[in-house]
């Protein structure tokens, strides 16, 4: 997104979209059961004795350095899970539009992204059980970790927008270190309210069982929207919100 078009309303289209990316990214995890040997500890360890962690782990760190050398990480708005020693990229440099205050573009908070995604969100809407597809679970798993923290970190691009636009509104508070009146100035209860709604009713349309029976399918869905609206609600935009808070106390400086 050029850097003279950024508007608070070509963010808002962009969050929009976003959303279709989140939701067919469960639906794709929704398609394996749990397999929990994907997080254990020991199912990697014990045969690549190079390498210490769960599958997923493995999974995203590889993808991630194949994926550095591709230049995917110069780009502001991607941020990597695991950034420490990731090779450089061994392509052309893009020139991307240096929109972002400097020191707040560094922000990532990808740790808490897959604390949560890992011990809350995935027991919420993956069914019990093992089919052995576990290399298939973790990329699954990491198109959904991108998804999200693409969509978490775009609360950056959010913040500076609005800072742009209104920075009276913003200044007193950064200056006073204030993350409590900064919330409050970042919150609209009814927009995260329409979002909530939104988001359900597409889980609800992109995650039809579609049949050919006259009586339909009714009520069955591959990924329940209530589910979809919680992930929001509890989730997705209280950690925009954060992402928000902290680039704003270092906006200035």
């Amino acid at each position: 997104m050029a850097t003279n078009s950024l508007t608070l309303e070509s963010v808002r289209h962009s969050l929009i979209r976003q959303e279709d990316s989140i939701i067919f990214s469960l639906i794709e995890r929704a398609h394996f059961p749990i397999n929990s040997p994907t997080y254990s500890q020991s199912y990697v360890s014990n045969s690549i004795h190079t390498f210490s962690g769960p599958l997923l782990r493995f999974v995203v760190k590889e993808t991630e350095a194949l994926l550095a050398k591709a230049g995917r990480y110069a780009n502001p708005e991607e941020h990597p899970f695991f950034p420490e020693d990731l090779p450089p990229s061994v392509v052309p440099p893009h020139n991307f539009a240096k929109f972002l205050h400097p020191p707040a573009a560094s922000i990532n908070i990808n740790k808490d992204i897959w604390d949560t995604y890992i011990n809350k969100l995935l027991q919420l809407f993956v069914a019990p059980g093992d089919d052995g597809n576990y290399a298939s679970t973790a990329a699954s798993d990491l198109v959904c970790l991108q998804a999200l923290s693409r969509r978490i970190h775009y609360g950056k691009l959010v913040a500076e927008v609005k800072f742009r636009e209104s920075p009276q509104e913003y200044e007193p508070a950064i200056r006073a270190k204030d993350r409590d009146t900064l919330m409050k100035l970042l919150t609209f209860e009814k927009v995260e309210e329409a979002v909530m709604k939104r988001v359900a009713k597409k889980a609800m349309m992109f995650g039809q069982e579609v049949t050919l029976n006259k009586d339909g399918n009714h009520g069955k869905y591959k990924v329940d929207p209530s589910v979809v609206s919680r992930l929001y609600g509890d989730w997705i935009m209280p950690l925009t919100k954060h992402v928000e808070v902290e680039y704003l106390l270092r906006r200035l400086d």
